[in-house]
This record gives structure tokens, C-alpha cells and sequence, in this order.
């Protein structure tokens, strides 16, 4: 008996679970649990929380002006592939040597005399920034007038001569452009996720991996929260317990990073009919290196979309100094479920040994969180403040927020080394995808809440 494309999306598609908000302890049932205590979600921690200084900004009718004197840069450069170099990390060396790294983040704060040269100033200062978000892995840009519009943004960041590229997961919908003919995404600030918290990650996949980022805020959260989150890899890896990391070094990790969950009594020719599927039609759309694989995280009927082996520690393309390259603390199962998490079920992700494909245990789980959480900076963005990232070298997140916020990114591509940047531009076919899940997301009511494991 053949079943059609149509006959096995309408399976997909059926929803099986209402999602429903559960309270921070409580007891569930569901088809396929029985009482299950639910962890009780808390927020998580960081080491440093500037303090606010509510600065003014523009309008939004203001600071979403573009200069259409410039040219459009809608058809940036692909974000290049990821460049690994795992071999023969000796752990104990390479934690000693990380924890040399100066403070991540260096912060620069504009004078008045800064703000009057605008975009002169980064055109002038441009080798020392370079340098510095080098030596640093993350530079806050603090006070500066000139970003506080899209137009401005884009002239500090031509002026450090940085070259846009795609976000690496630009065919997943988590980003829509904020103005695509400046290469600007607009970062994560649906109303659906607005309490979701977004755990320390690497813009990163096992195949593609922006070289820096620039995130800029436009509007803080109206309500309050919202701070945006970084912490040095680096930092992080010297931090780590080192039997923890002699073991994920060794036995690696994989990532589920979608799940689609099917009635756990369909016949197996069905479950493996329909698994082609997604494999020849869904997951070629998304630019990764994907296996399809049932029931992963031990929940019966789940397609699991998981990521290739990776290792946790990486060596700076530049610098060569191992850091923390991974974004475990943002996607582990058990870190999400015990602190704020408004991600619907089928975007929710795993971190498993990749030896075993069991998920990481809970006592592994909290030393990354305990590591990670003591070096995050939660930083106060304001109006016109900018973080540059070096990308393999610093994470970042977000923390909820309330009311309406409007931060956005640009990711750059290797700009001095045209081998690491390569050929490729941008694949439009991508994009019809992309514009598909944003507009599914925009459908979630307001302060979303996932169900719980």
C-alpha cells in the first residue's frame, strides 16, 4: 500500500497535544507518561549585570530608515563553512592556556568627541577594534549615537570593513531580515518568545559557522528584562570540571535540533516511508548536516532531525587557543525544562553523547550550566549600543523580557582570507522556507509556553 506526500504531511500535521501552560511544580499526564513530576523552571544565573542607564532612542519609523543611497546588500555572501580543528587537544594544557584570556567583554564607551566624528570614529580606530575583539573575543560598544538608526549601523560596521554574510541557519525562520538590503536580521524578538530564554551558544552548525557578529539594540524591552547575554568560550573551557571535558572530548556530541512527533502505533513501513520523506524533501532545505533518526530522546513515534558529531572544544581559526565551541547550554533538554522556555515542541533540542546517543546526564548538565551561567555578562544594551562577536571564540543569549524590544544582528564572513570565505553567495531558494516558519511563529499566541518533557 503506497501513501502519498500529502496522505504522510497530513500525519505530520494532525495535532496530537494541545500545548498548554503548566505551572513551576506540578504533576502531568499524558498519553505517553504517566505521573511525571515536572522541574521546577528558574531563571538563570550570570556574573555580572551592569545596571541600565535608560538612554533615549529614535522612533521606529526613525532608526528602520535605510540610506537607499547605498547599495543593496541582499545578495551577501553565504555564511562560510565551519572550520574545525579538534585534533589532539591535550585538556589540561589547553584549559591552563584559556584561562590566560583577558576579560571578555572589553567595554568602549563613547565620549562626546567620540559621537561627534560618527562614522570617522571606526574608520579611524579600525585596526585597534580588530585587534581587540581578537584579543577579547567580544567588544561592547557603548553609547554611541551613530547605531541608534539602521543606516547608522551599517556605516560603523563598513567602516571596520566587515563583509555581511548569511545567518547560518537562515532557511530555519528563527530570523527574519530587519532590512534585508542592509543585511540585517531582525533578532528574537517575537511576542511568542518573549519568555523564552535563550541559552550561551556559537551562531554555529557542524557545517556552518559565521566568523563575528554585530548585535545592535534599537528599542530595550519596554516592560523591563531582555539583557542580552555573552560570556567567552575560553573563559568557560578553563572553568569546566576536567574529567567532564575529558569525556565529552572524547566520546563528542550530537544535537537534535527539531522533532516531529508521529502516532507511536503506526506500522513501521509507514514511520520509515515518511522518514524518506523528510529526508529527501524537508531536510535538504535546511543547510545541514542532518540524520533523521526515531525515537532518540526515548520518546515513542518522535523523527528526530540530529546533527552530525561534533567535538565540544575547537581551536580558534586565528589564534589557535581552544575554547568551550559548542552550544550545549543553550540546547540540552534538562536545561531547558528547568528555567523559562516558550519554544513549541517541534523546535525544542537535545545534546546527546555521540558514542551512545543517550542525552547528557543531569549531573553533566548543571557543571555546564554552573561553568557557563559564573561568566555570562548580562549586558544593559541601550539605544545604540553594539556587541561585536568574534564567533568562535565568545557565546551569547538572551534573557526574557516584557513589553515590545527591538535588537538586531549582522553576521560577517572572513573578510582578509578569501579561501575560509569562499565562493558562494546567496541561495534564494532558501528563502521561501524561511519566510514559512517566521510566519508560523508569528502565529503563537503572546507568552508562549512549551510542554515539558
Amino acid at each position: 500500500m503506497k501513501y502519498s506526500l500529502a496522505t504522510l504531511y497530513a500525519v505530520l500535521t494532525a495535532p496530537a497535544v494541545t500545548a498548554f501552560v503548566v505551572p513551576r511544580s506540578t504533576t502531568v499526564t499524558t498519553p505517553l507518561q504517566a505521573t511525571t513530576i515536572v522541574p521546577e523552571r528558574v531563571a538563570p544565573d550570570a556574573g555580572y549585570m551592569p545596571e541600565w542607564e535608560d538612554r533615549p532612542g529614535l522612533t521606529p519609523e526613525e532608526f528602520m530608515k535605510s540610506d537607499m543611497n547605498k547599495p543593496d546588500l541582499s545578495g551577501m555572501w553565504e555564511c562560510p563553512l565551519t572550520r574545525w580543528n579538534t585534533e589532539n587537544i591535550d585538556i589540561v594544557q589547553a584549559q591552563k592556556e584559556a584561562a590566560k584570556v583577558p576579560h571578555c567583554p572589553l567595554e568602549i564607551r563613547a565620549s562626546e568627541a567620540d559621537n561627534r566624528f560618527g562614522a570617522a570614529y571606526f574608520a579611524q580606530n579600525k585596526e585597534q577594534i580588530r585587534s581587540n575583539l581578537l584579543k577579547h573575543g567580544a567588544i561592547w560598544l557603548r553609547g554611541f549615537d551613530l547605531m541608534k538608526s539602521v543606516a547608522g549601523f551599517r556605516e560603523m560596521h563598513e567602516a571596520l570593513g566587515l563583509d555581511p554574510c548569511l545567518d547560518p541557519l537562515h532557511s530555519s525562520g528563527l530570523r527574519k531580515f530587519a532590512s534585508e538590503r542592509d543585511a540585517l536580521y531582525e533578532e528574537v524578538n517575537k511576542p511568542s518568545l518573549r519568555q523564552h530564554y535563550i541559552g550561551l551558544h556559537c551562531e554555529s552548525t557542524t557545517k556552518r559557522t559565521a566568523a563575528y557578529a554585530a548585535f545592535v539594540c534599537f528599542q530595550k524591552a519596554t516592560e523591563g528584562g531582555g539583557r542580552f547575554l555573552v560570556a567567552d568560550g575560553a573563559a568557560i573551557l578553563a572553568e569546566l570540571d576536567t574529567k567532564l571535558l575529558e569525556k565529552l572530548y572524547k566520546r563528542q556530541i550530537r544535537i537534535s535540533v527539531s522533532n516531529l512527533d508521529l502516532p507511536p502505533a503506526l506500522p513501521g513501513f509507514v514511520k520509515e516511508g515518511f522518514k524518506s520523506v523528510v529526508d529527501a524533501a524537508v531536510a535538504p532545505k535546511f543547510d545541514m548536516d542532518l540524520e533523521m533518526i526515531y525515537e532518540a530522546d526515548g520518546k515513542p513515534g518522535r523523527l528526530q532531525a540530529v546533527e552530525t558529531a561534533e567535538s565540544p572544544i575547537n581551536r580558534h581559526p586565528v589564534t589557535g587557543l581552544p575554547v568551550w565551541f559548542n552550544n550545549a547550554h543553550n540546547h540540552a533538554r534538562k536545561l531547558r525544562d528547568r528555567r523559562p522556555c516558550g519554544v513549541p515542541e517541534v523546535g525544542m533540542t537535545e545534546v546527546f553523547y555521540a558514542d551512545t546517543m543517550e542525552p547528557l546526564s543531569l549531573e553533566d548538565c548543571q557543571e555546564i550550566k554552573r561553568a557557563s551561567e559564573k561568566h555570562i555578562t548580562a549586558l544593559s544594551m541601550e539605544p545604540g549600543d553594539v556587541l561585536l562577536v568574534d564567533n568562535y571564540r565568545a557565546l551569547h543569549g538572551r534573557d526574557v523580557f516584557q513589553g515590545d524590544r527591538f535588537h538586531a544582528v549582522s553576521w560577517f564572513t572572513w573578510d582578509s582570507n578569501p579561501e575560509w570565505r569562499g565562493d558562494e553567495k546567496r541561495i534564494i531558494e532558501k528563502n521561501g522556507l524561511n519566510k514559512a516558519i517566521n510566519k508560523m511563529m508569528d502565529w503563537l499566541p503572546k507568552d508562549f509556553e512549551s510542554n515539558q518533557s
